[in-house]
């Protein structure tokens, strides 16, 4: 996921450096907004990786919701890339942090706490991507 978002944020921040992505004060506004409610959803590494995994998995799902709210109020360019961003995201979706009990899972699997960490760095590095969207 991580490799993803870096080549979503390249490319954005390529667009907006040439100037063939022109950000309305909207994008701006929902730019800034978008980065500091994942940033509230995913904090430090060091605090993320002390919670159960349940707590973890629930903050992910939670920026999740951060960026289909995002992409609910924007056209263009920024909806392109949020949406993108959050297709790149959608293995947390899958993923379960309580055991099965021997019934069915709909499809959710146990991920690896390499996992949790990859869509934490994954969503930092967008945050960050989105505040210089909106400083741009």
């Amino acid at each position: 996921m991580r490799t993803a978002i870096e080549a979503l944020a390249a490319q954005a921040e390529a667009q907006i450096r040439d100037q063939s992505w022109t950000l309305t004060p909207a994008d701006r506004s929902i730019a800034a907004n978008a980065s500091a409610s994942l940033r509230t959803a995913i904090g430090t590494p060091h605090t993320q990786e002390a919670m159960p995994a349940v707590e973890r998995l629930a903050h992910l799902r939670e920026a999740l919701a951060v960026l289909a709210v995002a992409l609910a109020g924007v056209h263009g360019r920024l909806a392109w890339f949020l949406g993108a961003a959050t297709t790149a995201l959608t293995p947390v979706l899958h993923w379960r942090a309580l055991p099965d009990d021997h019934g069915p899972t709909f499809g959710a699997v146990l991920p690896a706490l390499e996992q949790y960490t990859d869509a934490e760095e994954a969503i930092r590095r967008l945050s960050d991507t989105l505040t210089r969207i909106n400083t741009a």
